[in-house]
Protein backbone atom coordinates (compact mmCIF):
# COMPACT_ATOMS: atom_id res chain seq x y z
CA UNK A 1 0.00 0.00 0.00
CA UNK A 2 1.29 3.40 -1.12
CA UNK A 3 2.09 6.07 1.62
CA UNK A 4 0.55 9.55 0.63
CA UNK A 5 1.16 12.65 2.24
CA UNK A 6 -0.53 15.62 2.14
CA UNK A 7 1.25 19.42 2.42
CA UNK A 8 -1.14 22.81 1.59
CA UNK A 9 -0.34 26.22 2.03
CA UNK A 10 -1.20 28.96 0.40
CA UNK A 11 1.99 28.89 -1.49
CA UNK A 12 1.65 32.81 -2.43
CA UNK A 13 4.43 32.96 -3.71
CA UNK A 14 6.74 29.19 -3.21
CA UNK A 15 9.51 30.12 -1.13
CA UNK A 16 12.93 27.84 -0.19
CA UNK A 17 11.39 27.39 2.69
CA UNK A 18 8.20 25.76 1.08
CA UNK A 19 10.78 23.78 -0.99
CA UNK A 20 12.91 22.86 1.62
CA UNK A 21 9.61 20.78 3.45
CA UNK A 22 8.34 19.72 0.22
CA UNK A 23 11.87 17.47 -0.29
CA UNK A 24 12.14 16.31 2.94
CA UNK A 25 8.99 15.55 3.27
CA UNK A 26 9.16 13.51 -0.16
CA UNK A 27 11.71 11.40 1.26
CA UNK A 28 9.05 9.84 3.81
CA UNK A 29 6.02 8.93 1.30
CA UNK A 30 5.73 7.06 -2.02
CA UNK A 31 3.25 10.06 -2.87
CA UNK A 32 2.27 13.34 -1.68
CA UNK A 33 0.16 15.51 -2.40
CA UNK A 34 0.66 19.57 -2.51
CA UNK A 35 -2.39 21.58 -1.58
CA UNK A 36 -2.97 24.77 -2.81
CA UNK A 37 -5.10 26.54 -0.03
CA UNK A 38 -7.99 28.77 -2.31
CA UNK A 39 -9.93 31.09 -0.28
CA UNK A 40 -12.35 33.31 -1.31
CA UNK A 41 -11.89 36.18 1.62
CA UNK A 42 -8.61 36.21 0.22
CA UNK A 43 -6.20 38.45 -2.56
CA UNK A 44 -3.63 36.63 -3.30
CA UNK A 45 -0.88 37.78 -5.46
CA UNK A 46 -0.72 35.17 -7.56
CA UNK A 47 -4.02 33.10 -9.12
CA UNK A 48 -4.64 29.64 -7.98
CA UNK A 49 -3.25 27.94 -11.84
CA UNK A 50 -0.12 30.15 -10.90
CA UNK A 51 0.77 28.98 -7.75
CA UNK A 52 -0.12 25.39 -9.11
CA UNK A 53 2.32 26.34 -12.12
CA UNK A 54 5.20 27.38 -9.81
CA UNK A 55 4.81 24.52 -7.37
CA UNK A 56 5.00 22.01 -10.61
CA UNK A 57 8.52 23.94 -11.61
CA UNK A 58 9.93 24.07 -8.62
CA UNK A 59 9.18 20.19 -7.47
CA UNK A 60 10.46 18.62 -10.89
CA UNK A 61 13.92 18.02 -9.33
CA UNK A 62 12.68 16.79 -6.13
CA UNK A 63 10.43 14.29 -7.30
CA UNK A 64 12.76 13.08 -9.52
CA UNK A 65 15.82 12.95 -6.68
CA UNK A 66 13.01 11.08 -4.55
CA UNK A 67 11.67 9.38 -6.92
CA UNK A 68 8.31 10.30 -4.95
CA UNK A 69 5.50 11.03 -7.35
CA UNK A 70 4.21 14.81 -6.29
CA UNK A 71 1.02 15.83 -7.03
CA UNK A 72 -0.01 19.37 -6.92
CA UNK A 73 -4.18 20.08 -6.13
CA UNK A 74 -6.47 23.09 -5.47
CA UNK A 75 -8.82 22.75 -2.52
CA UNK A 76 -11.26 25.02 -1.23
CA UNK A 77 -12.42 23.30 1.87
CA UNK A 78 -10.57 22.50 4.95
CA UNK A 79 -7.12 21.12 4.60
CA UNK A 80 -7.96 17.93 6.54
CA UNK A 81 -11.30 17.05 4.03
CA UNK A 82 -8.84 17.63 0.76
CA UNK A 83 -6.21 15.05 2.67
CA UNK A 84 -8.95 12.67 2.97
CA UNK A 85 -9.94 13.23 -0.37
CA UNK A 86 -6.26 12.27 -1.97
CA UNK A 87 -6.15 8.96 0.23
CA UNK A 88 -3.64 10.69 2.74
CA UNK A 89 -2.67 9.29 6.17
CA UNK A 90 -0.11 11.81 7.19
CA UNK A 91 -0.40 15.42 7.07
CA UNK A 92 3.18 17.64 6.90
CA UNK A 93 3.33 20.42 8.62
CA UNK A 94 6.45 22.59 8.31
CA UNK A 95 7.55 24.84 11.27
CA UNK A 96 9.98 27.42 11.40
CA UNK A 97 9.58 28.41 15.43
CA UNK A 98 7.85 28.14 18.77
CA UNK A 99 4.93 30.49 17.30
CA UNK A 100 4.03 27.99 14.57
CA UNK A 101 4.89 25.08 17.17
CA UNK A 102 1.95 26.56 19.05
CA UNK A 103 -0.25 27.48 15.88
CA UNK A 104 0.66 23.97 14.33
CA UNK A 105 -0.20 21.75 17.61
CA UNK A 106 -4.03 23.87 17.63
CA UNK A 107 -4.46 22.65 14.11
CA UNK A 108 -2.88 18.82 14.54
CA UNK A 109 -5.42 18.59 17.46
CA UNK A 110 -8.68 19.83 15.80
CA UNK A 111 -7.07 17.61 12.39
CA UNK A 112 -7.15 14.80 14.94
CA UNK A 113 -10.37 14.94 16.41
CA UNK A 114 -11.62 15.39 12.59
CA UNK A 115 -9.72 12.92 10.87
CA UNK A 116 -7.92 10.27 13.82
CA UNK A 117 -7.34 8.06 10.38
CA UNK A 118 -4.43 10.97 9.68
CA UNK A 119 -1.82 11.72 11.50
CA UNK A 120 0.51 15.15 11.44
CA UNK A 121 4.39 14.88 11.14
CA UNK A 122 5.76 18.05 11.71
CA UNK A 123 8.90 19.26 9.47
CA UNK A 124 11.45 21.72 11.07
CA UNK A 125 12.37 23.99 8.77
CA UNK A 126 16.04 23.90 8.37
CA UNK A 127 18.20 26.70 9.76
CA UNK A 128 18.95 28.11 6.24
CA UNK A 129 15.47 28.81 5.53
CA UNK A 130 13.69 29.18 8.68
CA UNK A 131 13.18 32.74 8.79
CA UNK A 132 11.45 32.45 5.52
CA UNK A 133 7.77 33.80 5.44
CA UNK A 134 6.16 34.04 2.08
CA UNK A 135 4.05 37.22 3.21
CA UNK A 136 7.29 39.04 3.92
CA UNK A 137 8.59 37.77 0.60
CA UNK A 138 5.59 39.50 -0.90
CA UNK A 139 6.01 42.65 0.98
CA UNK A 140 9.72 42.76 0.14
CA UNK A 141 9.14 41.99 -3.34
CA UNK A 142 6.59 45.10 -3.75
CA UNK A 143 8.74 47.41 -2.11
CA UNK A 144 11.01 46.58 -4.69
CA UNK A 145 13.47 44.83 -2.47
CA UNK A 146 16.04 41.45 -3.06
CA UNK A 147 13.93 38.23 -2.40
CA UNK A 148 16.76 36.14 -4.07
CA UNK A 149 17.48 35.10 -0.28
CA UNK A 150 14.46 33.41 -0.35
CA UNK A 151 13.16 32.35 -3.74
CA UNK A 152 14.34 30.35 -6.62
CA UNK A 153 15.73 32.26 -9.69
CA UNK A 154 12.69 31.65 -11.81
CA UNK A 155 10.57 32.62 -8.78
CA UNK A 156 12.49 36.01 -8.44
CA UNK A 157 12.02 36.87 -11.67
CA UNK A 158 7.68 36.10 -11.96
CA UNK A 159 8.03 38.19 -8.36
CA UNK A 160 9.84 40.75 -10.46
CA UNK A 161 7.59 40.83 -13.37
CA UNK A 162 4.23 40.86 -11.15
CA UNK A 163 5.35 43.94 -8.54
CA UNK A 164 7.52 46.09 -11.30
CA UNK A 165 5.14 49.76 -10.59
CA UNK A 166 2.94 49.99 -13.53
CA UNK A 167 3.97 53.30 -15.81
Amino acid sequence: MARIGFYSGSFDPVTLGHTDVIARAAELVDRLVIGVGVHPSKSPLFSPPERVDMLRQETLVIADKSGTEIDIVTFDNLAVDAARSEGATVIFRGLRDGTDFDYEMQMAGMNGAMAPDIQTVFVAASPQVRHIAANLVRQVAKMGGDVSAFVSTEIEARLKERCQPKS
